[in-house]
């Protein structure tokens, strides 16, 4: 991220310019419902379910505008996305009720909502045409890197403020960062960093479609850049990687056999006799789920389900299964690597299955798996996958699986705990 001097800089420079001035009040930052409206205005999304279909055939129109290169397009500066945007739950107590959760604490579902629609409009800021009221650019969540958590407390009664920019570009992707600080007893404090990669695509989100080139200023700004570039790197090796296609390393497959010997009966000379040891719940035993019928209510501004609704969805059903698990209230330490494979459709039945996936000490792993099921042709297709690290109070039990789907599945969810305490050591 870029320093606070800087960002405080550029955002003074968003406020004054054409592409974010209908944002702003009187020199200050937009608050939520403001980057919602905006988003809006940027591709001419009807805020009535029933003018959708007329705003999708304007949307195609705007193909012409698409650029064939990427050298067509002019480079942009970090300072050009620059964006700060507030979440006055200190100051409009009515917004609060939105966002309070049972323990007097903030909905991070929520949370997740706002960052969403954060990202998104960073990376329109970064490809904004002055010269058009509306952008041709279908900029669509492909992946949320990482969140990492500094403050467990969130206050529902206190400001929060949410800064972030463009650190890194391709062709057809980018990836921006966000934080999210609060103010309590008079200064603000960190909440949390965000990393989300976005897509761009064509009016009618059918291919791909470039976007501005992004331009390093100073060493400070050749560091972030840099650092997208590592993070870039990092999850193709994490894709190739990935057990779905590899087998475990030879580490990873002598866990397995541990796990698989110290569930067998002693007793009886069989494979399938199986005991579950002390302290210990089987994975088939750690799973819960739900089911969401899709209405236009929660549609984004390209009349599909809005990705931060379904981030919302499985996080709270996330947190749900490690509170049932673990038997007490469990904070959000980490989510990492939630991967959005398919858009999710107005009218879809979207069914949701988490899983404790692996425990270690006073920690939980739960991952989420959302699918769609057509009715018509009892087809199921994957549209995203969660990932979710939880802290409790107490020690928890060990998670054990029983086939070899599960045991893909513990060691899955040991990588990331593992790489979530690697990176905030």
């Amino acid at each position: 991220m870029l320093s606070p001097r800087v960002l405080k800089s550029a955002s003074s420079l968003m406020c004054r310019g054409f592409s974010m001035g209908q944002m702003c009040r009187q020199g200050k930052a937009p608050d939520m419902a403001e980057v919602r409206n905006r988003l809006r205005e940027i591709v001419g999304a009807s805020t009535n379910w029933k003018d959708h279909k007329q705003a999708l055939t304007e949307r195609a129109s705007l193909s012409q505008y698409l650029a064939q290169s990427q050298d067509e397009l002019p480079a942009k500066t970090m300072k050009d996305s620059a964006i700060e945007a507030h979440l006055p739950l200190g100051t409009q107590p009515a917004l609060r009720e939105k966002y309070l959760n049972y323990h007097n604490s903030v909905r991070f579902g929520r949370i997740l909502e706002d960052l969403d629609s954060l990202a998104v409009l960073i990376c329109y800021s970064h490809t904004w045409n002055k010269e058009l009221t509306r952008s041709p650019l279908s900029i669509v969540t492909a992946l949320v890197d990482k969140i990492d958590m500094r403050k467990n407390i969130i206050y529902p009664d206190c400001d929060i403020k949410f800064t972030g920019h463009v650190t890194w570009v391709g062709k057809t992707s980018i990836e921006a960062k966000m934080h999210m600080s609060q103010y309590h007893n008079g200064a603000y404090t960190d909440v949390l960093d965000a990393t989300f990669v976005m897509v761009a695509r064509d009016p009618e989100n059918k291919r791909a479609a470039f976007i501005n080139p992004l331009i390093p200023e100073g060493p400070e700004e050749e560091a972030i850049f840099q650092q997208g570039e590592i993070n870039k790197k990092r999850r193709v090796e994490l894709s190739t990687a990935s057990l779905l296609k590899v087998a475990p390393t030879a580490e990873e497959r002598t866990l397995v056999h541990n796990l698989f010997l110290n569930t067998l009966d002693t007793r009886r000379v069989s494979f399938h006799s199986r005991i579950l040891p002390p302290n210990s719940v089987w994975m088939e035993d750690a799973k819960l789920k739900g089911l969401e019928i899709c209405h236009p209510q929660e549609r984004n501004i390209f009349n599909r389900i809005f990705g931060g609704f379904l981030m919302r969805k499985a996080y709270e059903l996330g947190r749900a299964n490690a509170c049932a698990f673990a038997g007490c209230r469990p904070t959000v330490v980490a989510v990492d690597d939630i991967l959005f494979q398919k858009p999710v459709e107005i009218g879809s039945l979207l069914m949701l299955s988490s899983q404790v996936c692996y425990t270690e000490g006073m920690h939980v792993q739960v991952r989420v798996h959302t699918e769609v099921l057509d009715p018509l042709t009892r087809q199921h297709s994957t549209t995203n996958v969660f990932h979710f690290t939880f802290h409790v109070e107490k020690e928890v039990p060990s998670v054990v699986p029983q086939s070899y789907g599960e045991s893909m599945l513990y060691l899955d969810g040991k990588r990331h705990f593992d790489e979530t305490m690697r990176t905030q050591s």
